[in-house]
């Protein structure tokens, strides 16, 4: 019982948090989403599916740790659990920081058109976009 509530508790502070941003979801089921709604380019659509592939190993290691982790504490007293939890938040933090990067590295090529498009969707789900700096002159 105490490990479900432990579990609970870590799972609802990861989605409070990751409402936050307007996540594009590079490397989940919703690359295609994304390359249609955007209208990606070809290149765009090959960056996409390489720094899907990229998160994945990036976070799948994160996540064997947090497994890990996990199952060395299952019987752990109150007091140790809370050091866990503390880890454990820290390894979910990278997890978020990956998303947010390899979102961050598809919002950069966008061209001025699709990220405007970004910005209002974001804007319609009442999230915060991420911002990308458009001062330099692409062309």
């Amino acid at each position: 019982m105490k490990a479900v509530v432990f579990y609970l508790f870590l799972i609802s502070g990861f989605y409070g948090f990751a409402q936050m941003d307007c996540i594009l979801g590079v490397g989940g089921r919703d690359n295609e989403t994304i390359t249609k709604v955007f209208e990606l380019t070809e290149e765009q659509q090959e960056n996409l599916k390489s720094w899907s592939a990229e998160l994945k190993v990036r976070n799948d290691i994160l996540k064997d740790k947090s497994k890990y982790l996990m199952k060395k504490n299952e019987e752990s007293s109150p007091e140790v659990l809370l050091t866990v939890s503390k880890e454990y938040g820290s390894i979910m933090d990278s997890m978020k920081r990956n998303v947010r990067m390899i979102d961050k590295r598809l919002l950069t090529s966008f061209n001025k058109a699709q990220y405007e498009r970004y910005v209002k969707l974001c804007s319609q789900l009442a999230l915060r976009p991420i911002h990308i700096n458009r001062s330099v002159d692409e062309n």
